[in-house]
């Protein structure tokens, strides 16, 4: 019987003006060999909310700063298992939406895992997601955003002022975080 570590996390779908998202590329420590593409996010800390979390990761792993009330409500859930590093984890996730006219992806706030983990970055046309061989997370992750911009098409991007409000579009990637293999389904919000 497989023993998972069980575990809540949030994830942010970061999406630019010219409607490419934010993947980040990683490997799994243990099998270096299984590459794939994710959101930003990560595992949440004892009593953290998901918007607290979600906001926590954001800025260590591409340096956008948001209050955890700028993300508003999580647009999507699920619930995956995956591997990593050895061990088995059933996860519970959120994923926020959030918009940005463009950023530069800042990751010096990675910390050891993701630093030994994660090798680049890229903005994502959802047309080039979809056509692509390569791995990523979660496997639906275009149809996902399809949803997610259908029903909120005009997301405001972060308020004047907050660091989510400047920035330019980012390019290849640094190294340094985790990913999921999902393996139950998700639902909507």
């Amino acid at each position: 019987m497989t023993v998972y570590t069980h575990r809540r996390a949030a994830r942010v779908l970061l999406v630019d003006a010219a409607g490419r998202v934010l993947l980040l590329a990683g490997s799994d420590p243990a099998r270096p060999e299984h590459r794939y593409w994710f959101t930003p996010g990560g595992g949440l800390e004892p009593g953290e909310s998901p918007a607290a979390g979600a906001a926590r990761e954001l800025a260590e792993e591409t340096g956008l700063r948001l209050a955890p009330a700028e993300l508003g409500e999580p647009v999507w859930r699920e619930t995956i298992r995956f591997p990593f590093d050895g061990r088995q984890y059933q996860q519970e996730q959120e994923f926020f939406l959030v918009r940005v006219p463009s950023w530069q992806v800042d990751t010096a706030g990675f910390d050891a895992v993701e630093r030994a983990s994660v090798f680049g970055h890229r903005w994502w046309p959802a047309d080039e997601l979809a056509a692509t061989t390569e791995r990523y997370y979660p496997a639906d992750l275009p149809a996902l955003l399809g949803r997610v911009l259908a029903v909120w098409p005009d997301a405001p991007p972060p308020p004047a002022g907050s660091a989510g409000s400047a920035g330019s579009a980012g390019g290849a990637g640094s190294a340094g975080g985790a990913g999921g293999v999902p393996t139950a389904g998700g639902t909507s919000c």
